[in-house]
Order: C-alpha cells, then structure tokens, then sequence
C-alpha cells in the first residue's frame, strides 16, 4: 500500500514537472523572439534582421516591446515583434491569434509624406513556407484582407505603414458591411480616443463562428 502512495506521488509529481516544464519552455522560446535576447533575431517588415550587435538598438526595441506588452501576453504562441505592434501567429490557420497595440497621441499623428497607396500585402518569412499566409490563399476567396493592427494607427512613417501589411497581421473579413464600414467605423473610434489619451492599448483578434 505504501508503495502505492510513492508511485502515485510520484507520478503526480512528473506530471506537474512536466506541465512546469512545458510552460517553461513555451515561455522561453516567447522570450526568445523579442529584441534584446541575443539569440533570437528580431522581425521587421523586410524580413529578419539580426540586432546582436547594435545595443542601442536592442534597448528601443526593449523599451518598446515593454510598453506594447505592458500588461503581459495574451499567449505565448509564435511571437512576433514589429517597431509598433507585437503579434501571435496561428500557423494552422495561417492568420493571428491576437495583435497587441500601444497607440499615443503622437503615435497616430497623420504624416502627408506617408502613402498607403505605395504599401503591398507581403508575407511573412520568418514562417515556414509551410504555415505561411500568402496572397493566393485570399484570392478569389470573397475575403477582404483585413488588417488587425490598423493601417491607419500606424501613418506616422512609411516604414511603420508598411509593416502592418505583414500578412501574419491579417485575417480574412468580409468586405462589404464589416471590413469597409462595421470595422472601419470601429478602427476610427479607437484612433478618436487614442487622439485624447494618454496610453491606448488594442487588444485585435479573430473570432470563429458556427455558420
């Protein structure tokens, strides 16, 4: 009997080490793909840059990503780090799980030298090929390219603009009645408040219904 209380103790015990451990690890590797770790090379619009060796650089990136993810990470699931806007992929489904904001007054500034027009849908290469979301998977699909962390949040400079066309930042939406009016009316109204506050964080992300 008593042997039997060691095994089940035991094997409760390698149970939870084993979730720990998982968790640990799914931490770890979340960690490892935000600039400032010197093993993992951070994401930027056209492609992976390594950002070991420019300090400076490492500490905006740090300082950055701390204020985006102030208040923690929804998920700790591929994580992806861009100059305004942090992203959990979902590579069976090939679009986000969540896209994290951090928008200011300033940060929402209109800059007329910025051109939307000039931007293309691209995909996102530090995915493999595999689980990576392209133009064909949308095409003639009736979907709209929907943008989670908003084109117009980000129309501050160009580079900024053209990174949220990253297609790991996009979901399928229908167009006409949600992505063109529903949705836009709604990315309107956050840039209205984000206009007359302080700190505005979005929280973006897709959800799946029935029919």
């Amino acid at each position: 009997m008593f042997t039997r209380h060691i095994t089940a103790v035991v094997g409760i015990s390698s149970f939870c080490l084993g979730i720990w451990m998982d968790r640990k690890y799914r931490e770890l590797n979340a960690l490892q793909r935000i600039p400032g770790f010197k093993i993992f090379d951070a994401v930027y619009a056209d492609g992976i840059v390594s950002v070991t060796n420019n300090q400076e650089l490492i500490v905006n990136n740090e300082q950055r990503i701390s204020q985006i993810m102030k208040y923690g990470f929804p998920s700790l699931d591929n994580v992806r780090s861009y100059k305004n806007f942090v992203l959990s992929y979902d590579q069976r489904n090939r679009i986000p799980h969540w896209v994290l904001e951090h928008l200011t007054p300033e940060s929402i500034q209109y800059n007329p030298d910025v051109d939307r027009a000039s931007c293309e849908f691209y995909e996102d290469n530090s995915f493999h090929e595999f689980f990576r979301a392209t133009n064909k998977d949308y095409k003639n699909s009736g979907f709209d390219r929907g943008h989670l962390a908003a084109a117009g949040n980000h129309k501050a400079s160009q580079e900024l603009i053209k990174q949220t066309f990253v297609l790991s930042n996009i979901a399928p939406q229908v167009g006409k009645g949600f992505n063109r009016s529903a949705w836009n009316n709604l990315e309107k109204y956050v840039r209205k408040k984000a206009k007359h506050s302080k700190n505005t964080y979005v929280c973006s992300g897709p959800l799946f219904l029935p029919k």
